[in-house]
């Protein structure tokens, strides 16, 4: 029985590198950048104004006062978009905007709170404070210099960083393809949510749950349930190899009579590479390579498929599209009550981080209790035989 970190590690190794696409900005939204990415251009591109005003030189309103004003020639307009075709010259002003780019000469924005016109004098402008030298000003250059890297490969894009590369330039990136995630659930107890429902079955909700989590990271494709005997999980796993660069079951794949994932997928040509994972819930888990294709087979009760998804399969889906960084991500919380393992496992435990940081159990952590995970916004690794005092600085793992 493996342990998470070396099942992991295994998993990332056989991972192939990841397939290039380029995508436009629009498009590349929580994609991973294969390459690095640097800036052709300074930015801001030109110095400009912060804010609305009069762009002036710093030393003619040096002793300007609210009881002594210094009055300047206004000389022209400046709106964003636009630039100044002369110089300013001592003792004259120019009114600007916000994003506006500075006149020649000109040192300062004094903004327009700070001014007031002459009733009696048109072209006159009245400025009541003084303006430090580059005061209200956005140097070019300040935020990026050309050439610096601004992204690196790996990184994932968001919402702040495809800002930054537009603001650049730059419209199209090259990403990693996202991999094509086919979801089977074995068991002939299953039935589909909304169907009728006889004695001793129930409603299969895995797929839709491990669906929601792939969406982040992959193409989700949600098979038909699978009856439980071999020709029919044989079939099964064809089709959606056949589809798919990834096959990701629940359920069939313990020790039992009517577990039949393992068998299947060894007959249809697949290579398994491990099963049993050191981790409570979720013990039960097979990985296996089909040529170029992979396969993780995750237990049937929802809380272990839905745990060994997060810490063994998003992983994959990740570093298949190129991503550097493919832990979950992690917050820093104080339980608010002690937390117990008594268990030869490692348990990740549901819990529920509120704003303040306290952590407390989501409830019943039985693999099969969906109430409990419902609860939860996060994951405790609670080392095995391991008492948490309440107080015990812990760290959280979450998936949204």
């Amino acid at each position: 029985m493996l342990e998470l970190e070396a099942a992991v590690a295994r998993i990332l190794q056989s991972i192939p590198a990841p397939s290039p696409e380029t995508l436009p900005l629009a498009d590349a939204n929580n994609r991973f950048l294969l390459e690095s990415v640097a800036s052709a251009i300074d930015l801001p591109l030109f110095d400009n104004s912060a804010m609305d005003g009069y762009a002036v030189r710093a030393a003619d309103v040096a002793s300007a006062k609210s009881d002594a004003p210094t009055k300047l020639h206004l000389a022209g307009k400046v709106a964003a978009g636009e630039t100044f075709s002369g110089k300013l010259e001592s003792g004259q002003c120019i009114r600007i905007f916000t994003g506006s780019a500075l006149p020649p000469s000109a040192d300062a924005v004094v903004m327009q709170e700070d001014t007031h016109t002459d009733s009696s004098d048109p072209t006159a402008v009245l400025i009541t404070d003084t303006a430090r030298p580059w005061e209200n000003v956005r140097l070019r250059g300040q935020d990026i210099h050309a050439g610096t890297t601004l992204l690196q490969a790996g990184e994932k894009l968001n919402a702040s960083r495809l800002a930054l590369l537009a603001a650049t330039g730059i419209s199209t990136v090259k990403v990693g393809r996202k991999p094509n995630v086919a979801l089977l659930a074995t068991g002939s107890e299953l039935q589909e949510p909304g169907a009728k429902i006889k004695p001793g079955q129930i409603y299969e909700s895995n797929r839709l749950a491990l669906a929601a989590l792939i969406s982040a990271a992959g193409i989700p494709k949600i098979f038909p349930l699978v009856r439980d005997d071999l020709s029919s999980t044989r079939a099964a796993l064809e089709n959606a190899f056949t589809e798919c660069d990834i096959v990701v079951t629940s359920g069939g794949v313990s020790v039992g009579e009517m577990d039949f994932v393992k068998q299947a997928f060894e007959e249809t040509g697949g290579k398994l590479e491990f099963w049993k994972v050191a981790i409570k819930p979720g013990r039960p888990f097979v990985y296996g390579q089909r040529n170029e294709k992979f396969l993780f087979g995750l237990p049937g009760n929802p809380v272990s498929a839905f745990v060994t998804f997060l810490l063994l399969v998003r992983p994959a889906l990740l570093r298949w599209q190129g991503a550097s960084d493919v832990n979950l991500p992690v917050s820093r919380g104080e339980l608010a009550e002690p937390i117990i393992n008594q268990g030869s496992r490692r348990h990740f435990v549901r819990v529920h981080m509120t704003p303040d940081g306290k952590v407390h159990s989501a409830g019943v952590q039985a693999s099969h209790m969906l109430s409990s995970l419902a609860s939860a916004n996060g994951l405790l690794d609670v080392p095995a035989d391991t008492t948490l005092p309440s107080g015990h600085a812990v760290n959280i793992l979450h998936w949204d």
